[in-house]
C-alpha cells in the first residue's frame, strides 16, 4: 500500500512539474523578442512549426539531429572525449535500467514473455547498466572536483545530480547484494517458488547456494561434501535454474554480497533487505518526483533544444516561436561549462572575478530572471555586467552541447535590460558587431544608451571625453604608464606598431563616419602609438575605447601581430578601474 502510494505520489509530481515546465515555455517572455505574444498565440503558432517540420523535407534534419546529437552525442565527443563518455555512461546507462528495469512490468514483460529479472540476460544486464551510471559519476565527481575543469562553477544543483544518482545506483547494488546473502530471502523463494518440504532437501539446496551463490546461513557453513553440493545442484537445476540464475553473474551484485557477508547475518536479522528496499525506492521516487524541478530535466529539453535548432531559422521561423524557444533554452542548459571555456570575454572573468560573466553562470540567473524571482541591486548589476560583456562572437553557441543559441539569447536579455533605468558600469564595450547587424531587430529607445553611459562614466576621470572637437592636448609622458600599461604578452605586442594604419583603414567604426577623428578621438593606430609613447591620458581617454564593435578585423589585418582588440579590452579595463578608484 505504502509503495503504491508512493509510486502515485512522485508520478503525480513528475507529472504536473513537467507540465508547469513545458507551459513555462510558452509564458515567459525572455528579452525583446518574448514581448507581445499570448500563450495562445506562442502555442498555435508551435503546432504550426511543428506541422510544417513533419510535412518537409526538414523531417529528416529532425531525424539526423536525433540519432547524432541526442542518443550518439557528436557535440560533445568534438569538445572533450571523457566528457562524452561521461555523458554516454550515465545517460546510457540510466535510460536502460528504466526500460529494462523501472518499467520491466510494461517493457521488458512485453516483449520477452519468459522474463525474470534473476535471469541472464536480464539479470548481468542490470549490473552493467548500474555499473556505467556509477563510473558516470564517478567520471563527474572526478572532472569537478579532482581535475577541476577551468571555468567550471559547481553549484547545489550539480551537487544534487551526483549524490541522487549515486544514492539510487549504490542503494540498488547493496540491495541486491543484501538478497543475495540473506538466508531469509533463500527460504522465502524456496517456499514461494520450489514448494519444497522436505528437510534434507532443503539442507542440500542451502548447502549448495551456500557454496556457489553466495548466501550466509546460521545454518548450514562450509567445507561441504562433495556428495552434498552434488545433491543441492541437482535439486537446484530441478526448482531454481528455470528463474535464477547463478548470483556470479551478476558480477556487482555478487561481489557486493562478498563485502557484506561478515555482517550478513545482522543485516539480516534487522530486515536489512526491507530497509534498504525502501532507501533504493524512495530515492528512486524521490529522484523522479524532483526531476522535473532540477537540472536532470534537461535530458528531455536538452534533446528538444537540439531538434528545435535544427530545424528552425532565425530569418523564417516565426517570431512567436523564437520566443519559445528561448524560454526553453534556460531549461536545456546541462551546467557543464563548455560555452564559458570559449567565451572570447572569458578574460574578463579571471581579471574581474565576476562569475556572471561567464556564459554558462549567466544562464542558471536568466532561469530566475526570466521566472520573475526578485532579485537584490547586487545581482543585477552582476548579471547586467555579464551580459554588456558579451560581444555576440558566437563561440558560445557553436560549441553548446545542447544546441542553444546563446548569441541570439544575449542578444535579446541585453536590449531588455538597457531598457530599463538602472545604470550599468561596464568594462567592455556595450556594443557588439552583432548588435549594430541586428539594429532593425531592437528596440531603437535606449539604442545608444549604453554607449553614451560609458562616455559620462570616464568624463570626471579622463576630460578629453568630454569635448572631442577641441585639439587633443600633448600630455606629460608617463614613464610608469609606458611600462605597466598592459599586463599580459598579447597586450605587450603594441610594441611591434609601426603606425602603418591598417588597423585603422579596416575598422568598421572609423568607416561610418564622414570625420572619424572627430568623433572618437583616436585612431585605433593612434591608440597604439599613444601607448609607445606613455601618453596615459590619450591613451585611457579615447572615445574609440567605447566605440569599438570587437569585431577583431583590426587586430586580424595587423601585418605585425599586434593584439589590437585585446589592448583596447585592457585599457578599458584600466580605465574602469582608475575611473572607480577615482569616484
Amino acid at each position: 500500500m505504502v509503495f503504491t502510494v508512493s509510486l502515485y505520489l512522485a508520478l503525480a509530481v513528475f507529472a504536473a512539474g513537467t507540465f508547469y515546465k513545458v507551459a513555462a515555455w510558452f509564458t515567459r517572455k525572455v528579452g525583446v523578442f518574448g514581448q507581445g505574444f499570448t500563450p495562445a498565440r506562442r502555442v498555435g503558432a508551435a503546432v504550426r512549426g511543428i506541422l510544417g517540420v513533419l510535412f518537409s523535407v526538414k523531417v529528416f534534419f529532425l531525424i539526423r539531429t536525433f540519432i547524432l546529437d541526442v542518443l550518439l552525442q557528436v557535440r560533445i565527443v568534438k569538445e572533450d572525449p571523457l566528457r562524452w563518455i561521461m555523458h554516454l555512461l550515465i545517460y546510457g546507462g540510466f535510460i536502460l535500467l528504466l526500460l529494462m528495469h523501472a518499467l520491466e512490468d510494461h517493457i521488458t514483460v512485453a516483449l520477452f514473455p519468459d522474463y525474470y529479472s534473476t535471469l541472464s540476460p536480464f539479470f548481468v544486464l542490470r549490473d552493467i547498466f548500474g555499473l556505467m551510471v556509477i563510473v558516470g559519476v564517478g567520471i563527474a565527481v572526478y572532472r569537478r572536483f579532482i581535475l577541476k575543469v577551468p571555468r567550471m562553477r559547481t553549484n547545489a544543483m550539480d551537487r544534487y545530480a551526483i549524490i541522487i544518482l549515486a544514492v539510487i545506483m549504490l542503494s540498488g547494488f547493496l540491495l541486491e547484494g543484501a538478497k543475495m546473502t540473506s538466508h531469509t530471502e533463500f527460504m522465502r523463494m524456496v517456499y514461494d517458488y520450489a514448494g519444497m518440504d522436505d528437510e534434507e532437501e532443503i539442507k542440500a539446496l542451502e548447502s549448495f547456494w551456500v557454496a556457489e551463490y553466495g548466501t550466509v546461513s546460521p545454518n548450514v557453513q562450509g567445507p561441504f561434501e562433495e556428495e552434498v553440493l552434488e545433491e543441492g545442484s541437482e535439486i537446484n537445476f530441478v526448482n531454481c535454474a528455470g528463474c535464477h540464475a547463478p548470483n556470479k553473474s551478476a558480477f556487482v551484485g555478487y561481489a557486493t554480497a562478498k563485502a557484506l557477508s561478515p555482517v550478513a547475518l545482522v543485516l539480516d536479522r534487522a530486515d536489512g533487505t526491507t530497509v534498504l528496499w525502501y532507501i533504493h525506492i524512495f530515492a528512486c521516487f524521490f529522484g523522479l518526483a524532483y526531476l522535473p524541478f532540477s537540472k536532470m530535466f534537461h535530458i528531455f529539453s536538452s534533446s528538444v533544444s537540439l531538434m528545435a535548432n535544427a530545424v528552425m531559422d532565425p530569418k523564417k521561423s516565426l517570431p512567436e516561436n523564437i520566443a519559445t524557444r528561448q524560454a526553453m533554452e534556460l531549461d536545456a542548459c546541462m551546467h557543464c561549462a563548455t560555452c564559458s571555456l570559449r567565451c572570447s570575454v572569458s578574460v574578463a572573468y579571471e581579471a574581474k572575478g565576476n562569475p556572471m560573466i561567464l556564459p554558462g553562470e549567466k544562464m542558471q540567473f536568466l532561469k530566475a530572471y526570466a521566472a520573475g524571482k526578485p532579485l537584490s541591486k547586487e545581482a543585477m548589476a552582476a548579471i547586467g555586467e555579464g551580459i554588456y560583456l558579451c560581444t555576440n562572437c558566437d563561440r558560445c553557441t557553436v560549441v553548446c552541447p545542447a544546441g542553444i543559441n546563446l548569441r541570439d539569447l544575449w542578444l535579446s536579455v541585453r536590449d531588455q535590460i538597457l531598457a530599463q533605468d538602472a545604470p550599468v558600469f561596464l568594462t567592455l564595450s556595450p556594443f557588439s558587431l552583432f548588435r549594430g547587424l541586428n539594429r532593425h531587430r531592437l528596440p531603437a529607445e535606449g539604442y545608444d544608451r549604453p554607449l553614451q553611459a560609458a562616455r559620462d562614466a570616464m568624463e570626471e576621470a579622463f576630460p578629453m571625453v568630454q569635448d572631442t572637437e577641441a585639439v587633443i592636448p600633448v600630455t606629460p609622458v608617463n614613464a610608469d604608464f609606458k611600462a605597466n600599461a598592459v599586463s599580459t604578452p598579447p597586450g605587450a605586442t603594441f610594441a611591434y606598431c609601426f603606425s602603418c594604419e591598417n588597423c585603422t583603414t579596416v575598422c568598421p567604426v572609423v568607416e561610418a563616419y564622414e570625420n572619424p577623428q572627430t568623433a572618437v578621438g583616436l585612431l585605433p593606430h593612434q591608440i597604439m602609438r599613444s601607448l609607445g609613447l606613455g601618453l596615459r591620458d590619450l591613451a585611457l581617454g579615447a572615445p574609440m575605447l567605447w566605440n569599438c564593435l570587437t569585431c577583431y578585423q583590426c587586430q586580424e589585418h595587423c601585418p605585425q601581430g599586434v593584439k589590437v582588440t585585446d589592448i583596447l579590452y585592457e585599457l578599458k579595463n584600466a580605465a574602469v578601474k582608475e575611473a572607480a578608484v577615482g569616484a
